[in-house]
Formats: structure tokens, sequence, C-alpha cells
């Protein structure tokens, strides 16, 4: 008789099967660090049973789509190999990125209590689970895209999408309350899917990271006593 899976173990089944096969418009293409890469696995596998070996459902925080130097590399939504290494205590071979959200989400993490705490009560993913990248100019630079920043990659990836939030909220996720991150094109699709699908009761919006630290830095201690605020309802 097969034992009842924890959510850690279907957390790493579900990355580990992550992919994205349909068409993207010309200049975009998609980033999954989970496909044919033991070290975002290693990552991924230590991460989660680390944080997430019982059956105890959480909230889901749901940000837009990995960036380049966040999940993007490491595997894990808004931490970067900084974080992962000096806040979960977990190496890795990856290359050291710095990314700013993460910088944010961990004061929040901290202030909450650390992120056994934090974790015990939260399950942080993102609308779209991969991220993408465009290339610019003629020496073909690369930058971070977002799932609504393009009509033709919006099209493209709705389905992708729709099925994955079903896929994580299968896991026993909880539904009265929802915490979207970016307050502007994020809030206003997860609220048009929520009309269509009712996934949650409520949908609690909060200021994208990436925003915060790269247009209000200096009032980001105020921020955190908002995400604070808003997650002592759950």
């Amino acid at each position: 008789m097969n034992s009842v899976q924890t959510l850690a173990e279907k957390i790493i089944e579900f990355y580990k099967n992550l992919d994205f096969t349909g068409k993207l418009p010309a200049g975009i293409s998609v980033m999954n660090p989970y496909k044919n890469n033991p070290s975002v696995m290693q990552v991924v596998m230590e991460f989660f049973m680390k944080y997430y070996s019982d059956n105890n459902p959480r909230h889901m925080i749901l940000g837009i789509n990995p960036g380049r130097f966040g999940a993007g590399v490491t595997g894990i939504t808004f931490t970067d190999t900084i974080r992962l290494r000096t806040k979960c205590g977990i190496e890795t071979e990856i290359p050291e990125t710095r990314e700013l959200s993460s910088e944010f989400i961990y004061k929040v993490i901290d202030r909450y209590g650390g992120a056994p705490e934090f974790y015990s009560k939260f399950f942080v993913s993102a609308v779209c689970p991969l991220g993408f990248v465009l290339k610019e100019g003629k020496r073909g630079r690369e930058i971070n895209f977002n799932y609504y920043d393009n009509r033709e990659l919006y099209n493209s990836v709705y389905d992708f999408i729709v099925e994955n939030i079903e896929k994580q909220l299968s896991f026993g996720m909880k539904r009265d309350l929802c915490f979207c991150l970016g307050r502007g094109e994020n809030f206003r699709f997860l609220l048009k899917m929520n009309e269509k699908y009712s996934y949650f009761r409520e949908i609690v919006p909060l200021e994208h990271p990436r925003f915060i630290m790269q247009y209000r830095r200096k009032k980001a201690d105020l921020y955190v006593d908002r995400y604070i605020e808003a997650f002592s309802f759950v």
C-alpha cells in the first residue's frame, strides 16, 4: 500500500515535471531551471523537504513569473543564492546571484519570525510558474519579460497558467485568502481568473517587491509593515 505523499513530495514532483511546450513570440524564450538541471533540482529537494515535509495546508502567495536572478536560477520563488545560503542554510554549486525582490521578501520573512515559521504558513509561487526573457538589441541582451507584457505570449501561456495553478491548489492549499504580489496587471489577471474559476474567496494585492526595491527603497520598511499586517489575517 502506497504511503500518502507529503506536501514536499507533491511540490518536488510538480517542479520535476514542469515544462512549457507551446509556441512563443519571436525573440522571447522560456526559462526552465528545473529541466535537465541536477543542481537546481537538488536545491528544490532540499528546500521543500526542509520546510514542507508535512501535510499542513498553506496560504498561497503568487508573484508574476520567475526572474533571471531568483527562481529563474535557483528554482525557489523570490530566493536568490545569497538568501538560499544565508537565510535557508542551503549550499549550492549554482553561481552566486543577487535579486532585489529576494532581498525584500527575506526582510519580510525575517520580520515574520524566520524561514521555518514563514514557510510553515505560506507557499510562495507565481501566477506563471516559468519565467521568460526577451533578447534585446543587436547583442541579444536578455531582460526579464512578464507573461502579460505581450498579447501573443499572454494567449500562448493562458492554458498553461490555469493548469498549473489548479495543480498547485490540488496539493491542499487554503482557499480563503490568496496574496497577489503586484497591484497592477498581475492582480487584474488573477482577479479575472478567480471570477471565472472561483479559486479563492478573496485575493489580497500587495506592491511587488521589485517595484518597492527599485522605486520605493527608502520606504522599504513601511512596505514590510504592510506585508506583515496583511499576513496577520491568516
